[in-house]
């Protein structure tokens, strides 16, 4: 895919009552380009009489009364622009599915994903980057590698606001032709016909004093890289001394704080200590049975400690706590003090006492924020419904609800299953939303009827460590493979499911190549200790 060329800006003033833009021409070959063409705008643009003479964010100031904007330009305007917000699973799928699909030549239509990484991220293996089980390169491809052989365009931007102007009006007629356009951090607008809102989710640290500052989430290649760091560093510094072990902490004990506390914990061993702080009083409250039992025995028979029916109501660092003390007590340990957290636990059920935590490393893994684009409502348009978790409202087709050209899916979008509850925020349910938002949007510009979601749960997996996972698929129901063998049906499955076959092709081979040198050289090491006795 080459690579998208230089922005030429164009013009909007206000003429008559109505936005005319006045464009020049550029073109690229072989690839996404800015062209600015004469068009009149839709209205959502427009400066009112009361703000003229300004210059809002993301516009350019020009002459009096004019503003200057950049506009993506489409390879061919004269078929269907999709624009999709997001390159995780549910994006990055959606769009490799309308790819995949048979379209009309007159139909087939453009597609273009935004991102403000230059990499895809398969989120459920993040963890064997700590173990040291996979390479960066396996599980974050550039996405310029994953588009190389379709006709999907990728546009590296973070999203600043979206302008719709597809509200469906009371009476059921759509406001306008035209989707919407949405407007970028770079400056740059794109115009939509068809908009997919899949930018995911995102910690939420600002709930509890001191975890913004001092905690570390775990839900991108950059956390992960992060975490990977510090313990790097904390195992340097207490390599060969006689001292405390390293002492991390994980908040929450859903499947992330599980999975992270057992990958630490192997990697530690006996030089560390993790500690693992839940608000319920079991771990992992929504897994199949096997599956939390499968952890629970590991996580037991590993240096970890449990602390259930406790929340943290505040993280601060440890040398704040002796900044009174004398001279003469600060000694090696209180230096080692001064680089560690204390996390204040308060009990969430009776009969428990508050307690303090040393840490450090704080891990939090409890919370998360959907990232929804800020909308901006001009004379056709509405926010976005949201829900009280502040996910978009959508219907069964997946649309956002009142909007009939935009679908949301993944971990930004509300959907119920048919006993009425929420989806859960999970790889396996955007997997299954992207492949139905690539058929009802063929669906929808083919005048084909929409098909309604039904998410099928296909089974849970979770990871324990290197060589140990658990893994309960629906369709045997009380069946859990564990240790060794479930291990392997799990990367196994992911394998499966990683985007592309040209990078599945590689990532197989890659760990084919790995297993066969770890086989040798546990073989080799058996040998030696035989022939040695």
């Amino acid at each position: 895919m080459t690579s998208l060329s230089s922005m030429v800006p164009f013009a909007i003033t206000r003429r008559g009552g109505f936005c005319q833009r006045v464009f020049l021409r550029s073109t690229v070959r072989n690839g996404p380009h800015f062209s600015l063409m004469s068009r009149p705008s839709f209205g959502c643009f427009c400066t009112t009489a009361s703000g003229a003479g300004k210059s809002p964010e993301g516009m350019g100031q020009t002459t009096e009364g004019e503003q200057s904007f950049k506009s993506f330009a489409w390879p061919d305007p004269k078929k269907p622009r999709i624009c999709i917000l997001g390159g995780g699973f549910g994006g990055l799928y959606t769009a490799l599915r309308l790819d995949s699909l048979v379209w009309p030549l007159d139909k087939k239509p453009n597609v273009l994903l935004v991102d403000q990484s230059d990499r895809f991220v398969f989120k459920p293996l993040l963890y064997e980057l700590l173990s040291g089980e996979v390479d960066a390169w396996e599980i974050a491809p550039r996405f310029s590698e994953l588009l190389a052989n379709t006709s999907v365009q990728f546009f590296q931007d973070k999203v600043k606001r979206v302008s719709p102007c597809d509200n469906l009006r009371k009476n059921g007629s759509f406001g306008l032709d035209s989707g919407g356009t949405v407007h970028l951090e770079s400056g740059v607008l794109v115009e939509y016909d068809w908009l997919v809102v899949a930018l995911g989710a995102e910690a939420k640290l600002d709930t509890i004093p001191g975890a913004f500052e001092f905690a570390i989430p775990f839900g991108s290649l950059d956390d992960a890289c992060k975490v990977d760091n510090e313990l790097k560093k904390l195992e340097r510094r207490k390599f060969g001394k006689d001292s405390l072990p390293i002492r991390v902490a994980v908040v929450g004990s859903g499947y992330c704080g599980v999975e992270l506390a057992a990958t630490i914990s192997e990697r530690l061993l006996e030089k560390g200590l993790v500690q693992v702080i839940n608000v319920e009083n079991t771990i992992c409250p929504n897994a199949p049975a096997g599956n939390r039992e499968a952890a629970s025995k590991v996580l037991t028979s590993r240096n970890v400690r449990f602390f259930l029916g406790y929340y943290v109501s505040c993280v601060r660092k440890a040398s704040d706590m002796f900044t009174s003390l004398e001279t003469s007590r600060k000694d090696a340990s209180s230096e080692q003090l001064s680089e560690a957290y204390i996390l204040e636990l308060r009990p969430a059920q009776k009969r428990l006492q508050s307690k303090s935590l040393e840490a450090d490393l704080v891990l939090w893994t409890v919370g998360s924020k959907p990232l929804v684009p800020p909308s901006d409502p001009c004379e056709y348009s509405n926010v976005f419904p949201l829900n009280a978790r502040g996910q978009t409202e959508t219907d069964e087709n997946l649309r956002v609800k009142g909007h009939p050209r935009i679908f949301a899916i993944g971990d930004s979008a509300a959907l119920r299953d048919s006993s009425g509850r929420l989806l859960p925020a999970t790889a396996q349910v955007a997997f299954q939303q992207a492949d139905f938002a690539g058929w009802n949007l063929w669906a929808a510009i083919n005048n084909r009827p929409l098909l309604p979601f039904r998410f099928q749960n296909l089974g849970e997996m979770i990871t324990l460590g290197k060589y140990d996972a658990a893994v309960s698929p629906s369709f045997l129901e009380g069946l859990t493979l564990e240790g060794l063998v479930g291990h392997t049906a799990r990367k196994l499955a992911y394998l499966y499911r990683l985007p592309t076959d040209e990078h599945r092709i590689k990532v197989g081979i890659s760990w084919f190549t790995k297993s066969a040198i770890d086989s040798i050289a546990t073989l080799q090491g058996t040998l030696t200790k035989v022939l040695s006795n």
